[in-house]
């Protein structure tokens, strides 16, 4: 019992202590400092960063697309035509891009190891090409679209000299945005995001009300 009484008493001591340190940690330190587990803010320091300059917005924008879409299609061997699964990912591609009118974006084509470097280089070309043609016919226009880069077959994602179709790729990327200089976003980051949020909003349900014996009629 002594020793049950000592533990006890033991436990409220480091409970005041501790209670103490807390108290003495909030009274010389701004309001609120005790209970922030260190996101206070965070919004806040985002949105200064980003019209500051401080947090480029071509690696924000080019690290959201790459979180939200595919950025990635891939061909047949030694073709540069798009199948169904290419023109589904890149649809996808269009309605992110036509959400931000600013941003310009670039296609990297590449191959595999198959072929003379010379060869991949035009053929990775002409998939990057392939892609920005599709991407026009979405209703992106061309003038924010550039596939003048082609790696060839000299950044595979899988190692080999053999035919492999996941190196057989184009890369969509956000590249800069349309006017020369960044300041055509000042002012705009919340304008753009909002507009994001707004294009992805589902659309409200249609609820009719009707008396027993009627019919309903659904219109467009």
């Amino acid at each position: 019992m002594k020793h049950l009484l000592l533990a006890t008493a033991g436990l409220l001591a480091l409970g005041a202590c501790s209670q103490q340190g807390q108290v003495y940690k909030s009274y010389f330190s701004e309001a609120g400092s005790v209970i922030d587990g260190g996101s206070f803010g965070n919004a806040n320091m985002q949105n200064h960063l980003v019209m500051t300059g401080q947090q480029t917005y071509v690696e924000n924008l080019s690290n959201r697309f790459s979180n939200e879409v595919l950025s990635t299609v891939n061909f047949a061997f030694n073709s540069s035509q798009l199948d169904a699964a290419a023109q589904t990912t890149l649809r996808e591609q269009a309605k992110w891009i036509r959400q931000f009118p600013e941003v310009r974006f670039k296609v990297y084509g590449h191959t595999d190891a198959v072929g003379s470097n010379a060869y991949n280089k035009r053929l990775g070309l002409r998939r990057a090409n392939a892609v920005v043609n599709y991407l026009a016919s979405q209703g992106v226009s061309r003038k924010r679209l550039e596939a003048v880069v082609s790696f060839g077959e000299t950044q595979p994602l899988i190692v080999t000299q053999g035919r492999e179709r996941r190196n057989r790729r184009t890369v969509t990327d956000v590249s800069g945005f349309v006017a020369s200089h960044p300041i055509v976003m000042d002012g705009k980051y919340a304008e753009v995001v909002y507009r994001e949020y707004v294009e992805s909003a589902e659309p409200k349900t249609q609820l009719s009300t009707v008396s027993e014996g009627e019919s309903v009629v659904e219109s467009e």
